[in-house]
């Protein structure tokens, strides 16, 4: 039984979500909040397994909360739904702490899909979020063009990887220019996002947690 947490600050959405829930084998809703700071509270108080969580919301943006229960090493992962499909957004997410990503246009049997990937610790991307190709076999990348890819993932700019990796911005791009053709990505938040639903890069390895 997967225990959910529902923040969405729109009632509309949050009610239709909460009585689907409520008729899904397998599904508990242990509580629902219109805004941030209410779902952040509720998060250590009810230990729901799964926190479905919109990103605009008022007081505190569920990406914040994502970052706050990574930080927190809280046992509940984070799915964020949402209507915005922009890359910026998916990538704050990710290096934020959240386990899934999925757009609220997304068919309920794909939402369900992601609610258990998500509550089992695994990665969960909407497919329509990337429009690069994501079946067939991957070429396997070298072990310095994941270095590259994970420390770009991080969000660390091109000279710091190669201060990091002792070698140059130059060779930098190249091992990118590399993983792009291999992952068929167009740029780096593609191959990272490609990287990461294919399983060649782990979730984990991208976050930074501040002290």
């Amino acid at each position: 039984m997967v225990r959910i947490l529902l923040a969405d600050d729109h009632p509309l959405t949050r009610s239709g979500l909460a009585a689907w829930i409520a008729k899904e084998e397998g599904m508990q809703l242990v509580g629902e909040t219109e805004d941030g700071e209410s779902a952040w509270s509720a998060i250590p108080e009810r230990h729901p397994d799964l926190a479905m969580l919109d990103i605009e919301m008022p007081d505190c943006s569920g990406i914040d909360i994502a970052s706050r229960v990574l930080k927190r090493g809280l046992a509940t992962n984070v799915l964020i739904l949402t209507a915005y499909s922009a890359h910026q957004y998916v990538m704050a997410s990710v290096r934020a702490g959240a386990k899934g990503f999925i757009l609220k246009s997304a068919p309920l049997a794909q939402l369900r899909k992601a609610i258990f990937q998500t509550a089992a610790g695994e990665f969960y991307l909407d497919p329509s979020v990337s429009l690069a190709r994501t079946e067939g076999d991957v070429e396997q990348l070298s072990e310095r063009e994941l270095e590259v890819l994970v420390l770009a993932g991080q969000g660390l700019p091109g000279h710091e990887v190669a201060r990091l990796l002792s070698i140059t911005e130059r060779t930098v791009a190249a091992h990118l220019t590399s993983v792009y053709g291999k992952l068929g990505a167009k740029n780096k938040t593609e191959a990272i996002l490609l990287a990461l639903k294919r399983g060649v890069i782990l979730l984990d390895q991208l976050h930074l947690i501040d002290s």
